[in-house]
């Protein structure tokens, strides 16, 4: 059995940049896309708030359903590097920011 899709929303992470500055931000919303051509994965984009500024920023990525044995097969797991998407879906993610008012 598929296990549920992943919600982030309302969630705190953290970021550290490459100066080794740490960021925290919230996961104020997030669209989620399943791609016809593969029903492994789970395309997102998330706004995220940063601390208590009005500072808002998208970020792409995608949940894969995990293959090598081990704890996460089976299970959603995240990768935000390298999205590979259609330009089909990507205009399908696009349409459904604009339609939020995100962009």
């Amino acid at each position: 059995m598929r296990p549920e899709y992943p919600n982030n929303i309302g969630k705190k992470r953290r970021l550290t940049g490459i100066n080794g500055d740490r960021r925290i931000f919230v996961i104020q919303d997030e669209i989620r896309h399943c791609p016809k051509s593969n029903s492994d994965k789970v395309i997102y984009l998330q706004k995220m708030k940063f601390g208590d500024s009005r500072h808002s920023e998208l970020r792409f990525g995608y949940y894969m359903l995990g293959k090598k044995p081990g704890r996460m097969c089976g299970r959603w797991v995240w990768g935000q590097f390298s999205l590979q998407i259609s330009s089909s879906d990507l205009c399908a993610v696009l349409n459904k920011a604009k339609t939020k008012g995100w962009i």
